[in-house]
């Protein structure tokens, strides 16, 4: 079964970079969404496997989102330029973090890595 992985990113060049890269290693890619509502109607709608998050998206910072993905078990990636990595592992520590840019042989390995970890 493919792998869903749920990708909210605001600036397109990267979202749509980000998703052809998860889809060309074979996954099935749910957005790119630019916003939290939209990213959070389609994990309501279908839990995905993992979620690739930028930190600040068009309507806000993405933290209420990630908390709900945690509360369900869904590993998440952050995916930022803006906020270190001590910031987001304070509030997340089960979350990957990975600083843009990020090379898409890296953001594979990542996702890799959280799948076989849950």
């Amino acid at each position: 079964m493919t792998q869903r992985i749920l990708v909210a990113e605001d600036e397109m060049i990267v979202a749509f970079d980000l998703c052809d890269t998860v889809e060309e290693a074979g996954f099935q890619v749910e957005g790119p969404h630019a916003g939290i509502s939209s990213a959070m109607l389609a994990f309501q709608k279908q839990k995905p496997d993992v979620a690739i998050l930028d930190i600040q998206l068009d309507d806000g910072i993405v933290f209420p989102l990630a908390q709900k993905l945690a509360e369900e078990n869904v590993p998440i990636i952050f995916h930022s330029g803006r906020h270190t990595r001590e910031e987001v592992e304070a509030r997340f520590p089960q979350a990957t973090t990975l600083a843009k840019p990020c090379p898409p042989a890296a953001m594979i390995e990542a996702v890799n890595q959280v799948i076989e970890a849950a």
